[in-house]
Order: C-alpha cells, then structure tokens, then sequence
C-alpha cells in the first residue's frame, strides 16, 4: 500500500491564517470590551455613523435641535388629516350668503340670517372670537357681483359669531349676497 506524502502548508498560509485570526479576536474583544465610557465625547461624528442604523430610540428625546432635521427629508405621506396650510385649522371656515341672508354654501357654519337691511349674522360651529374676518361682495352663482362695500365684526351677543353690514355705493345699508371668510 503506498502512502502519499502529507504535503505541510507553506509558511505564507500559516502566516496568513495566523493574522486571520487575530484580526477577528481583536474585533471581538472590542465589542465585548468598549463601551460608552471609553469613547472619548465628540470621537463619534456623523460622517463614522453608517446610515440607517440609529434610530429613534437611540437618541435621547429632543437632543437633536430644531436645526437637525431638514425639512427635505420630512415626510407627509403618513399626515392625511392634516390638510394644508390653508385648511389646518383657519381658512376652512367660510360661509357664501345670499342677500336674503340664506346660505349657499360653506365650511363651519350653523346658521345665517338677515337681521335688518344690509345686516347680517352668521354663526360657526366653534368660537371665533379671537379670528378675523374677511367679507368681500360676491354672488351666490356664476355672474359677477354688483358694486358696494362690506363690512365685518365679532358679534357681541355670541363667541361663535360674525356680524357683516353690507352698503351700496352710496354708503346706505343695502342687501347684498357676500362671501366671509374666517381666519384663526
């Protein structure tokens, strides 16, 4: 039976697992070994951080500032009752109002009436005390509105009032169709 001869590794393998070896013990006694108290402050920085492996509850609770997050990288997707600027919590209430003081059409609104010529009070499911108002003539439909002037105030009797006067180009009291728009 012949034998064949048992072949020793060469000198660079031996060398090569060797470095092997210890290059992987040395990283894991310094997972196991370094911590927080080791690492001196400021060692760390952003550009030595691989992306995507901090999260949340990583970093303590408002320590990153206002000026950390840029607004580019928000995302809105997820805030789908938000609405927008306009309709947060502000412009979403209006109402348009014909000249007999019925409404046409509106956003927040419990009731209008004509309390006298050119008078008007329209009432909003919430307070407005503390809003403004901006009135403008216009017309309930698709023509365009007449000439005249509008005015508008809190309504003293009631927090979730608006009182609108409404005068013809003369300045007297005149009825006219108006939109209010309410602004908090």
């Amino acid at each position: 039976m012949s034998r064949s001869p048992r072949r020793l590794p060469s000198p660079a393998l031996v060398i090569s697992l060797v470095a092997l070896f210890v290059s992987l013990g040395g990283v894991s006694y310094a997972v196991t070994q370094i911590g927080t108290s080791q690492i001196k402050n400021g060692a760390v920085t952003g550009k030595k951080i691989r992306n995507s492996t901090i999260r949340s509850r990583d970093v303590r609770r408002n320590s990153l500032g206002p000026r950390a997050i840029a607004e580019s990288k928000l995302r809105v997707g997820f805030a789908t009752g938000a609405g927008n600027a306009l309709t947060s919590n502000g412009f979403s209430t209006f109402a348009v109002v014909g000249a007999n003081g019925v409404i046409a059409r509106g956003r927040g609104v419990s009731s209008t009436v004509r309390t006298g010529a050119g008078r008007y009070q329209v009432i909003f499911n919430r307070n407005v005390r503390n809003c403004a108002y901006v009135g403008s003539l216009g017309v309930v439909g698709a023509t365009p509105p007449g000439s005249g002037e509008l005015s508008t105030a809190a309504l003293a009797s009631n927090v979730n009032g608006a009182f609108v006067r409404t005068f013809d180009s003369n300045g007297a009291a005149g009825d006219h169709s108006f939109h209010l728009l309410v602004s908090c």
